[in-house]
C-alpha cells in the first residue's frame, strides 16, 4: 500500500486523485478495518473517512507484526509498539481514537529489564546475570550436580510460596562446577517475585574496601547495601586474602546486621570447617582462632549446607 502522505501530495493531478480515491476504498475494505466497523456500527463511515491516517497506520503496523522482524528491527513508528484503534464516546458521539500498545517482546523486554534493576552485582561476569536461564539444562547438564541443584529449586519454590526466610544456603565444591552460575540463576528467580539480590565476588570486594578504607562515605554505602538487599551473595568467600579490619569491621557487621532478619547465600571450594580456618587467619595478624569462630558464627547456624558435586565446566582439571 502506498504512502498516504504520497497520495495526499498528488492530489492536482486527476489521475492521482482517482488513485487516492481507490486506495480510500481499499483501506476502508481492508478485513482489519472492516472488522472494526462490525464491532461498532455505531461508528459512522463519515468518522472513518476522517481519520484514514490513523486507519492507515493501524493496518501498516498490523502488517508489521505479522511479518515481525526482530524487536531490534522494528519498522514501526515507535519501536516495540503498534497502534490500537478503540472507540470511545465524547459529548454523545463515537469517535476513533489510537493508542500505541507495547508488543508481546516488547512488555518481554520490559519486564527483563525491570528484574535486572533488582539485582546488583559487585566484580561478577554480568554474562552470569544476563545470558538466560533453561532450567532442564541447569539440571541435566551434569547427573552429578542433579542432588545440588534439586536443593537450590526447593529453596526457590519455597520462597515463592512461603516468603523470605533468614536461612540462606552455603554451596560449596570444587572449581568450576557451576557454583556462580546456580546463585545467579537463584537471584534472577526471585527478582521476578519482587526481592532485590546483591552478590559480589568477595576476593575484589575486599580488595576493592582495602582501597577505599580511608574513605568513609564510599565504605558505609557499600556496606548499607549488602546489609539492606533481600538477599546477599558472598560469591568465592574463603579466597579472598584478609585483612583484621575487612573481617571484623566490615564482614562481620554486615552478617551480624542480617543474621535473623535475611538470607545470605555463599559460594565456596571451603566446607564450612575449612572456612572457619580461612577466616581465623589474617595476613597481618596470622592466626586468631576466637575471631575466626565469632564470624563463623553469624554463617553456620544461618544457612543450609549443600554440596555441589560435577565436573568442571571451565575446560580444565581442577
Amino acid at each position: 500500500m502506498e504512502s498516504m502522505g504520497e497520495v495526499l501530495r498528488s492530489m492536482n493531478n486527476p489521475a492521482l486523485r482517482m488513485r487516492s480515491r481507490d486506495l480510500e476504498q481499499e483501506l476502508l475494505n481492508h478485513p482489519l478495518v472492516l472488522r472494526l466497523k462490525s464491532e461498532h456500527p455505531e461508528l459512522e463511515e463519515s468518522r472513518l473517512r476522517l481519520h484514514l491516517s490513523r486507519l492507515y497506520q493501524y493496518v501498516e503496523e498490523a502488517r508489521h507484526c505479522a511479518n515481525c522482524p526482530g524487536l531490534e528491527r522494528c519498522p514501526n513508528d515507535f519501536q516495540g509498539h503498534f497502534s490500537k484503534l478503540t472507540v470511545e464516546s465524547v459529548g454523545g458521539f463515537p469517535d476513533l481514537y489510537e493508542r500505541k500498545t507495547a508488543c508481546a517482546l516488547q512488555v518481554n523486554k520490559d519486564s527483563q529489564e525491570r528484574i535486572r534493576k533488582r539485582i546488583t552485582s559487585f566484580y561478577v561476569d554480568e554474562r552470569a546475570l544476563s545470558e538466560g536461564y533453561d532450567e532442564s539444562e541447569i539440571m541435566g547438564k551434569d547427573p552429578r550436580r542433579a542432588p545440588a541443584v534439586g536443593r537450590l529449586f526447593q529453596y526457590i519454590e519455597r520462597t515463592k510460596e512461603e516468603g523470605l526466610s533468614p536461612r540462606g544456603l552455603y554451596l560449596y565444591g570444587s572449581f568450576g562446577t557451576g557454583k556462580t552460575f546456580l546463585m545467579c540463576y537463584l537471584l534472577y528467580e526471585l527478582a521476578i517475585t519482587g526481592y532485590s539480590g546483591v552478590i559480589v565476588y568477595t576476593p575484589d570486594l575486599v580488595e576493592e574496601l582495602k582501597a577505599i578504607m580511608m574513605e568513609g562515605q564510599k565504605v558505609k554505602e557499600i556496606v548499607d547495601t549488602l546489609k539492606n538487599c533481600d538477599l546477599l551473595i558472598f560469591d568465592d568467600i574463603g579466597a579472598e586474602n584478609l585483612n583484621p579490619w575487612a573481617r571484623d569491621h566490615i564482614l562481620g557487621p554486615i552478617l551480624n546486621y542480617r543474621m535473623n532478619r535475611k538470607p545470605t547465600f555463599y559460594t565456596s571450594n571451603y566446607p564450612l570447617d575449612g572456612l572457619e580456618k580461612h577466616l581465623s587467619f589474617t595476613s597481618k595478624d596470622g592466626e586468631e582462632v576466637y575471631k575466626g569462630q565469632r564470624l563463623m558464627n553469624r554463617i553456620a547456624p544461618y544457612v543450609d549446607v549443600v554440596q555441589l558435586v560435577g565436573e568442571n565446566q571451565r575446560g580444565y582439571s581442577s
